[in-house]
């Protein structure tokens, strides 16, 4: 079913009447001449201008491609709120299978429309960009990070992305077993890409015993070449039922944790940087009822737009990097009022994150 203009019903639904609406803009950008299809969702500014990267995706349709920019900026209005970031929440998507229709006059197109929205809306590099793609990008469009340094920008986000979940893998060890040390702890990585590969490594220098698996052979290939003791398995459905696997780490796309997965997880903590890990509400209970304890995704995998942000006020990784330690101590918060609240940990940062919201959006009425 669609509406009068013709967009499926479903998605206006979500996005006017919804709990996970509530979207203040969504643009839908096209440019026949370089093949560009994309949507651009802002779903709140009351901390700032919303910040969040695009996504470059062969979405199976475009009703498909709206409902994940909704899902992923509103997702990015809490992690920027949960970061402490004086930014609200977008995010963008485009359509297609980059390896085939990514041109530089894509790119290009794209940055007008960025730019088009005046800086309500700053973009940054996600799935199927990169660097490179940014800087193209920002020749169109000033409110654009996650340039090169070349370009005066700070380079590679998913550096800090793995520092951020490292801090809170062991935030929730510290939670659940009254260390933080990795140590002899078995860890489960779906997804060794971008920020997969620099998770491999922050673990096994810490004494993990590390177990992954990725869709791409060559990506596996890459870590067990260089360390010969990581184990690789088959496929993700493999990892979850390993014997003795004490934290799953899903870094690839979203809704990991769902019906199939969670009942037959053996890990006691799942922490990860994928985003929208719980593929609907319940989920998050249906963890806790098993006694597995969750990090929150929107808030350990936060290290990244720590960074993006910081490029907007003149980068300096070592600031940034201070700020993402403190990811350990925001998840022990979130798990320390889960258990005030009798909530599960995903309700507890939500509250959290609305609290902020709430009191930014109060205070701007009231300046008025």
């Amino acid at each position: 079913m669609t509406d009068v203009t013709g967009a499926p019903a479903d998605v206006l639904h979500t996005l006017f009447h919804s709990d996970q609406g509530g979207h203040e803009q969504v643009v839908l950008c096209q440019d026949r001449a370089s093949g560009l299809k994309a949507v651009i969702a802002i779903h709140s500014t009351a901390l700032g201008p919303a910040l969040g990267g695009t996504r470059f995706y062969p979405y199976r349709t475009e009703a498909e491609a709206v409902a994940d920019a909704l899902n992923l900026a509103r997702g990015m209005s809490y992690k920027n709120a949960m970061a402490g970031l004086d930014h609200g929440g977008g995010k963008a998507v485009i359509i297609g299978d980059p390896e085939k229709i990514k041109t530089e006059e894509l790119l290009l197109a794209y940055g007008r429309f960025v730019a088009s929205l005046g800086g309500r809306y700053v973009t940054a590099c996600d799935v199927g960009t990169y660097v490179a793609d940014m800087d193209v990008v920002a020749r169109e469009c000033r409110w654009t990070t996650g340039r090169s340094p070349e370009q005066g920008g700070a380079g590679d986000s998913s550096v800090l992305t793995a520092f951020g979940v490292y801090q809170g893998m062991r935030a929730s060890a510290h939670h659940l077993w009254g260390d933080p040390s990795l140590r002899d702890r078995t860890v489960g990585i779906a997804g060794v890409g971008k920020v997969g590969h620099h998770l491999v490594e922050h673990l096994l220098n810490e004494g993990a015993e590390v177990v992954i698996t990725d869709v791409r052979e060559e990506a596996v290939r890459r870590i067990t070449e260089r360390h010969p003791d990581v184990r690789a398995v088959a496929d993700t459905e493999t990892l979850i039922r390993v014997e003795g696997l004490d934290i799953y780490a899903p870094c690839a796309l979203g809704g990991a944790l769902n019906d199939d997965s969670v009942p037959v997880l053996t890990a006691k903590i799942v922490c990860g940087a994928a985003n929208n890990q719980l593929a609907h509400p319940g989920v998050e209970k249906d963890l806790a009822d098993r006694g597995i304890l969750y990090a929150p995704d929107y808030v350990v995998n936060a290290g990244g737009v720590i960074q993006v942000a910081d490029e907007l006020h003149g980068f300096d990784f070592e600031r940034c990097k201070a700020k993402a330690t403190k990811i350990y101590d925001t998840t022990l918060a979130i798990f320390a009022r889960a258990n005030q609240d009798g909530i599960p940990p995903a309700a507890a940062a939500d509250r959290i994150a609305e609290q902020r919201m709430q009191e930014a959006s109060s205070a701007r009425g009231r300046g008025r």
